[in-house]
């Protein structure tokens, strides 16, 4: 009998407003697109990978490794930026939330789901999750959020996992992760929890049970 549903948070409760987590709506108006090519973008953010996995237990520690990322990414692209900019940008990363836009009715979804079942999240994700699901009083819903990068591991790591299959000590078959991601199902089942892929725009052939919305759990 399911006592749990673990729900991953980006494609699943919200998504990048301009369509790419990095580059902020805040982006497109400090920096001249005529000017930059966005997959230079892209490709300089995927050779950094290391300065996105960092450990970030506050949003200092995340403002800081957001403020290394957009300094090294226009040093790659070569684009002459002052450093006003640089602070402006990891800024709204950091502390705004207009980076990020809940689907509709999220909060419905959330509010029946919580009736039936205990929630938890856990997203690879920074600090700057938790205000903005507070802000928007969505936090409320969950038993306990978990953010990867406050627990310096990832969901690939299989680890990640573990603290609230511990925590709340769930048991085989009391579990229902949903994630948008079908290598992150196949660690979850390893972890002995049923899953569920979520495709809200009904868009992927997936091997997994699909769901468009979280009412259909």
């Amino acid at each position: 009998m399911y006592k749990y549903v673990i729900l991953d948070f980006g494609k699943v409760l919200a998504f990048p407003t301009t369509g790419e987590w990095f580059i902020t709506p805040l982006f497109y108006k400090l920096i001249d697109m005529n000017k930059v090519n966005k997959d230079d973008i892209l490709l300089s953010i995927s050779k950094h990978n290391d300065i996105i996995s960092r450990p970030a237990k506050t949003l200092g520690e995340e403002y800081q490794m957001f403020y290394d990322l957009y300094e090294i990414i226009f040093k790659d692209i070569n684009y002459e930026v002052n450093e006003d900019i640089i602070h402006s940008l990891a800024h709204n990363f950091t502390y705004e939330d207009d980076k990020y836009e809940f689907y509709d009715n999220i909060e419905e979804e959330l509010k029946y789901l919580s009736k039936k079942y205990k929630l938890i999240l856990l997203s690879d994700n920074w600090p700057c999750a938790l205000p903005i699901m507070k802000n928007r009083g969505l936090d409320k819903y969950f038993e306990k959020m978990y953010i990867s990068s406050i627990y310096n591991s990832k969901k690939e790591e299989g680890i990640f996992f573990d603290y609230p299959i511990n925590d709340f000590n769930i048991n085989d078959g009391e579990a229902i992760f949903v994630d948008d991601n079908e290598s992150l199902l196949d660690v979850a089942i390893t972890k002995c929890l049923d899953v569920r892929l979520m495709d809200r725009d009904n868009t992927v052939e997936s091997k997994y049970i699909k769901i468009n919305n979280l009412f259909e759990l």
